[in-house]
């Protein structure tokens, strides 16, 4: 396997390359030609993702307008490292310009951006550029999308298998609502749709399907999460933690993954506080992290001021909360607090400043779509 590397063929060089982090061997590809034909060699990607998982790298961040039919085409990347935190994270290397919908362990799926006459999904891998596309028949600007995508397992396997999932809402006879579900595979390049419906009467949220373990989880706006196997085909609901008409308020809340478990934050006039679910059937969780509005205050009084009052004072059900969890991965929160971002750090309770609104885009931040990413080699086109 390792002959096919040519002339870097060494086994000492090649297991200290394969043991390094995907961002690093992104770099390492600029050193020489022959750095960078060992880096995309098959073989030793093959390596690499046995050895490596997927590390959290960033957060993609794409605003959408709340009326308006027109896409904005601006997306961001707001970085982990220590350097500049916000870029602008390019997908140039598609033929058109696209929407954010959903990410997983290193792939990215995207849509044609509004106003389009040939809508189109695309699946890719910015990391190494690579992209399939494949039409979307009955096409909905507005529709929850999921990516089920498992890092390759096996040695002699690395080819992206993955699923899209799309999922729709319908009347009954008795105006009831239910959710279908619609399934693209990337190994027979088609979309079928599964005979599995789910009963709900609430409308899906910040547009996002958390994959975890063979489940796509959607959070509702109801005291209910969507999930799908994609596997086994089946639905079911989870109830959340505590129902809102536990609060004065109605709680802002996301949900996410860390250490292979679904979690649920939600922030109240009581706080912030971090669910895990134990068990799926049951819908038991058990309370992972809690801290008070007041003791937020009073750790970081350099960023809030009055933070109590400004989350519970609500003017209208329709405004903007003040206080926003947009996305959780990895133990770590992306947080909107009025017109800046914030990092939590659910296991040290320590906030970092991010940014501003401003920083990101110049449009509506009413309802950003916002993403984990990893770094990944994994191609996406056969050799």
């Amino acid at each position: 396997m390792k002959k096919r590397i040519g002339s870097l063929n060494d086994d000492i060089l090649f297991n200290v390359l394969r043991r390094l982090p995907t961002k690093t061997l992104l770099g390492l590809k600029c050193v020489s030609k022959g750095w960078c034909h060992l880096t995309s060699d098959r073989s030793f990607i093959q390596a690499q993702l046995l050895n490596m998982e997927p590390i959290l790298s960033g957060f993609i961040f794409q605003e959408r307008f709340k009326w308006c039919n027109k896409d904005i085409n601006t997306i961001s990347f707001i970085s982990l490292g220590t350097e500049q935190k916000v870029h602008r994270m390019v997908f140039s290397f598609l033929p058109e310009d696209v929407v954010v919908l959903a990410s997983c362990n290193g792939l990215v799926c995207c849509r044609s951006c509004n106003p389009t006459q040939d809508p189109a999904i695309y699946v890719c891998n910015p990391s190494n550029k690579e992209w399939v596309r494949f039409e979307w028949t009955d096409y909905d600007k507005h529709a929850s999308i999921g990516l089920a995508f498992d890092q390759p397992q096996s040695p002699f396997d690395i080819s992206a298998k993955y699923n899209v999932v799309r999922v729709k809402q319908f009347h009954n006879d008795y105006e009831k609502l239910f959710f279908t579900f619609e399934i693209f595979s990337s190994e027979t390049g088609e979309w079928r749709k599964s005979n599995e419906i789910c009963h709900c009467n609430n409308n899906l949220i910040k547009n996002k399907g958390i994959y975890i373990g063979g489940v796509l989880h959607w959070l509702t706006d109801g005291d209910e999460i969507l999930t799908f196997s994609v596997d086994k085909e089946l639905a079911w609901l989870i109830s959340v933690p505590v129902p809102a008409v536990e609060f004065k308020t109605v709680p802002e809340a996301c949900i996410g993954e860390s250490e292979g478990k679904l979690h649920y934050i939600m922030i109240t006039e009581e706080g912030l506080q971090v669910w895990y679910l134990e068990d799926y059937y049951e819908s038991k969780w058990t309370l992972k992290h809690s801290k008070s509005l007041a003791v937020i205050e009073e750790q970081y009084s350099k960023f809030f001021c009055n933070l109590h009052k400004r989350v519970t004072q609500r003017l209208t059900a329709d405004m903007n909360p003040w206080m926003d969890p947009l996305v959780f991965k990895d133990g770590l929160l992306l947080l909107k607090v009025s017109a800046k971002l914030y990092f939590y750090h659910i296991e040290n309770s320590k906030m970092q400043d991010v940014c501003t609104i401003a920083e990101l885009a110049p449009n509506s931040i009413f309802c950003p779509t916002v993403l984990p990413y990893s770094l990944s080699l994994v191609p996406l086109i056969q050799s």
